[in-house]
């Protein structure tokens, strides 16, 4: 399987209860068909969360459940899997 490896800065809010987190940073792992495999969410106010195959979910959110590049061409937001892996390892 081909992985792809991708960061992308969100300036909208939540919208849920935990609005006060701020502005967030994600970071993905993608297959060959676009889903994510790994995620790694840093909000600039709040914690950073980690989901992947053995935590998809919990009480502030989960894995992608969507193709990443289902409506847009998220080339623009590549990285190199060194860059995804220190971020992972510095969120275990």
């Amino acid at each position: 399987m081909a992985r792809r490896w991708f960061k992308r800065r969100w300036d909208d809010s939540r919208g849920d209860q935990f609005d006060s987190w701020g502005a967030a940073t994600y970071f993905f792992e993608v297959g060959d068909d676009g889903w994510p495999t790994r995620q790694v969410e840093i909000y600039d106010d709040g914690p950073t969360l980690q989901y992947g195959p053995d935590r998809t979910e919990d009480e502030y959110g989960h894995l992608g459940d969507a193709r990443l590049d289902a409506l847009e061409d998220w080339t623009g937001w590549a990285i190199s899997a060194a860059e995804f892996e220190r971020v992972w390892s510095s969120a275990s």
